[in-house]
């Protein structure tokens, strides 16, 4: 799914135009995004809670040449599904599904 499909779902399951939905969207993505730039912590119970965390410079080997490599140090986007999404999403049908894709991917 991308953003224009995001888009249709929620103007039809809120009974919105597309316009509106867009707007509702783009004025909630933005403010996550405003939120996390402040490095503030976004908790929606029951979806899951988005964090910022600073990962540290390190050193690391390029895989093509197998050269080491410095990774200079930056700022992170955590997502961790809350209890309600996690749930939802764990079912037996994903489940099969994506473990068929995985084996199908080993061989």
């Amino acid at each position: 799914m991308n953003k224009g499909d995001l888009i249709d779902k929620i103007a039809e399951a809120a009974g919105l135009k597309k316009a509106d939905a867009a707007a509702a969207l783009n004025a909630t993505l933005e403010t996550i995004a405003d939120t996390l730039k402040a490095g503030q912590k976004i908790t929606l119970v029951g979806f899951g809670t988005f964090d910022v965390n600073y990962r540290a410079a390190r050193k690391g080997i390029n895989p093509s040449t197998q050269k080491e490599i410095q990774i200079s140090d930056k700022v992170t986007v955590k997502f961790k599904a809350g209890k309600e999404l996690a749930g939802t999403v764990d079912n037996k049908d994903l489940r099969t599904s994506l473990k068929a894709a995985a084996d199908k991917k080993k061989k």
